[in-house]
C-alpha cells in the first residue's frame, strides 16, 4: 500500500511539471495537480507496482486534463497557441510572432501522438530525456531518438 502522504511530497512537482507542459497555464496545472491526487488516494489500491509511482500519476493527470480539454470544448493546438502580447510589442512583430508559433504548432500538430507529446514536454515543460523517458516507460535514449525525429520531422516539413 503506497503512503500517499510521502508520494504527494516526492511527486508533486514532476505531476506539476507535467502538466504545465499540457496546459500552460499554472492555476490549471495547481487544480489539477490536486485532482490527480485525489484520484491517486482514490485508486491507490489499485496500483499494482508495475510502473513507476511518477509514471501513474501522470498517466492520471494526462487523463484528467483531456477531460478538461473536453469539457472546455476546445482542441489542444488552440490551447497551445493562445498567447498574451505585452504592450512593449508592436502591432507587425506581434503578428509575426503569431504567425511563427501557429507555423510551428501546425506542424507539432501533424505528428503523433508520442512524438507531439514528446516535443512538448521537452521544449515547453523543461523535462529531461529520462523523466520523458521514465513518463513513457521507455528508455532515456528511446526519449532522445523519438524527440530528435520528431525535430527532424518539423524542420523538413
Amino acid at each position: 500500500m503506497l503512503d500517499m502522504d510521502v508520494v504527494y511530497n516526492d511527486y508533486a512537482q514532476t505531476v506539476f511539471k507535467f502538466l504545465m507542459t499540457l496546459c500552460h497555464d499554472e492555476h490549471t496545472a495547481e487544480e489539477l495537480t490536486q485532482e490527480t491526487f485525489y484520484q491517486a488516494v482514490r485508486c491507490a489500491g489499485k496500483f499494482n507496482g508495475t510502473c513507476k509511482v511518477s509514471t501513474w500519476l501522470c498517466q492520471i493527470a494526462k487523463h484528467l486534463w483531456y477531460q478538461e480539454l473536453d469539457k472546455r470544448k476546445r482542441c489542444e493546438a488552440s490551447q497551445l497557441t493562445e498567447s498574451i502580447v505585452s504592450e512593449e510589442e508592436s502591432p507587425e512583430s506581434a503578428a509575426c510572432l503569431r504567425d511563427d508559433k501557429m507555423e510551428l504548432f501546425r506542424k507539432v500538430h501533424v505528428l503523433s501522438e508520442a512524438e507531439k507529446e514528446i516535443v512538448l514536454l521537452r521544449l515547453t515543460g523543461a523535462f529531461s530525456f529520462r523523466e520523458i523517458g521514465d513518463i513513457f516507460e521507455k528508455s532515456e535514449n528511446w526519449a532522445r531518438v523519438t524527440f530528435y525525429r520528431a525535430k527532424q520531422k518539423i524542420t523538413k516539413g
